[in-house]
């Protein structure tokens, strides 16, 4: 019957209209949750990082428009302190 193969060339081709649909969305989606946030969104970033040895390593970090210093890598790591406003 010629009615029937219609039939399940416009279901084949409706399903595979979905399923490319389906990874069309996906793609979006993925792409909406893998985008950063601008420098202007962030209000926690590295500015620098210093070696001071083979282990330790001075961090300037911003935090909310104030900079702090950490110094990481000895056997303890270190909040040195915020830094005063410029």
């Amino acid at each position: 019957m010629p009615g029937t193969a219609l039939i399940a060339t416009v279901t084949w081709a409706g399903a595979l209209g979905l399923v490319l649909g389906l990874i069309w969305a996906a793609q979006a989606l993925a792409r909406l949750r893998l985008r950063r946030p601008t420098d202007t969104a962030r209000r926690l970033r590295l500015s620098e990082t210093i070696a001071l040895d083979t282990k330790r390593r001075l961090h300037l970090i911003a935090c909310d428009g104030k900079s702090l210093l950490i110094e990481t890598g000895g056997p303890n790591d270190i909040f040195l302190g915020w830094l005063p406003d410029a």
